[in-house]
């Protein structure tokens, strides 16, 4: 039994968007460009989206439409013989649950941020912006706040279901989410320093790409996308037959270049104008623009307006981590999808203490050098990401029926047998040779 559709295409791919767009496009993708070189990061960023990606997003939406079931029964239904496979969609379930325990925390920084934001209260001649992030993520009770207020977000969307909550939360916090940033880069690239900051960000210096740049761009490529947790069979599973899953999931790498690109020519004129330091980290976003817009007229509403826009992106995608726990489990538990989100929205509060805390009480607490946090977002993006996009390539091709997989991609669709040759050569080829080269390498260089 479904637990809901969706009631528009529209509303399906604001859906995805909105899983798609979110840490990964806005915080992530700034830091890890600023970290890894610039422009070059970010070209393989792009080709990676487009030939590992999107081949992967649409597999996922395979699997979801054809078995009209949620992560771990949909490998159970395409493989009744072969119930090891549905061991994906467990991974995914467990992906999610690790990534929301550190997601969530920055989650609750940008509540915190974007409610004294719109209070007046981050630009403050008299409060250092590095200061102030480290007051933030230093202070266990403001941590703790903000990841609260976070988890109950997500539980009062989640628990009203597919269209009444995700839905209708990401039809209206989409386009709102482009219209703020599309007035934010206009803002950034009227700038001095844009010149400078644009150069960093979109020419490629190849003598500054190693393994593990390729890695990191990979992996950003599908914590980007959302692929890799199977997030999107469970969504793909609410899709009526008669929706192009060839023009939705172009649809969606289309919005998360863009909205990448955004991000990146919205952040880097401002931190150049400013000579700020392009890879300052996670906390790139929270120490570097509170300072460059403290400079610029207007800086505090442009500064609220930077980290709405953020909030409901973080949103849209834990949107989509909950509804696959949840998908997986409200028929198994039988129990009320209220009951089970607020359940699991508990546990999922308690599971990300530890990361809420990494750089208070538990900063001590380190793994191979590195904090809860910092662990938890490497083992999630660079480990079990590009495992689970692995185990999904080799599921399609070689598990599934390849009637089965070609019907599913062309229903609905103009699109004809040159498009499924093409996509079936990147499943067969690219997407697992790349997949595996990137994984050996980031092995060895550890």
């Amino acid at each position: 039994m479904n637990n809901g559709q969706w009631s528009s295409k529209i509303g399906f791919i604001l859906a995805s968007a909105g899983a798609a767009i979110g840490l990964g496009a806005i915080w992530k993708m700034p830091y890890v460009t600023g970290q890894s070189g610039g422009g070059a990061f970010f070209l393989f960023f792009v080709i990676f989206t487009l030939l590992i990606g999107l081949p992967m997003l649409l597999s996922e939406y395979v699997i979801g439409r054809s078995s009209q079931k949620e992560a771990v029964t949909a490998y159970k239904i395409l493989a009744p013989n072969k119930p090891a496979w549905s061991w994906i969609g467990k991974i995914g379930v467990i992906g999610c649950f690790l990534l929301l325990s550190f997601y969530s925390v920055v989650g609750g920084w940008i509540f915190i941020y974007s409610g004294v934001s719109l209070a007046g209260g981050v630009i403050d001649a008299n409060v250092n912006p590095v200061d102030f992030f480290n007051q933030v993520i230093g202070t266990p009770w403001i941590t703790l706040l903000g990841l609260a207020l976070f988890t109950i977000a997500n539980v009062i969307v989640i628990s009203l279901g597919v269209q009444n909550g995700i839905e209708k939360a990401n039809k209206f916090m989409m386009p709102l989410l482009f219209i703020l940033f599309i007035i934010l880069v206009i803002r950034a690239l009227t700038l001095e320093g844009a010149a400078e900051g644009l150069k960093f960000f979109l020419w490629p210096d190849f003598t500054k790409t190693t393994g593990e740049s390729l890695l990191y761009a990979l992996g950003q490529s599908f914590f980007a996308l959302a692929v890799g947790f199977s997030c999107l069979v469970t969504y793909s599973s609410y899709l009526k037959k008669d929706v192009s899953l060839p023009h939705s999931a172009g649809s969606v790498v289309a919005l998360n270049i863009f909205v990448s690109l955004l991000a990146g020519l919205a952040i880097f004129p401002v931190v150049f104008t400013f000579g700020m330091e392009p890879a300052e980290g996670p906390g790139l976003l929270f120490m570097v623009l509170p300072a460059a817009f403290g400079q610029l007229a207007f800086g505090e509403v442009f500064l609220a307006m930077f980290l709405i826009l953020f909030l409901f992106a973080t949103l849209t995608s834990s949107f989509s981590m909950y509804e696959i726990i949840v998908a997986a489990l409200i028929e198994k538990l039988k129990i009320s999808r209220t009951k089970l989100t607020v359940m699991l929205g508990v546990i999922v509060f308690i599971a990300s203490i530890p990361s809420a805390l990494s750089y208070s009480v538990f900063s001590d607490v380190l793994f191979l050098g590195r904090n809860v946090f910092d662990t938890t977002d490497f083992f999630v993006s660079n480990m079990i990401l590009p495992l689970g996009n692995l185990l999904i390539a080799i599921f399609l091709v070689h598990v599934m029926k390849k009637e089965l997989v070609k019907s599913e991609l062309l229903q609905g669709s103009r699109m004809g047998e040159g498009y499924y040759k093409l996509y079936r050569t990147l499943m067969v080829v690219v997407v697992p040779v790349v997949i595996i080269i990137v994984l050996v390498n980031s092995l060895m260089s550890y």
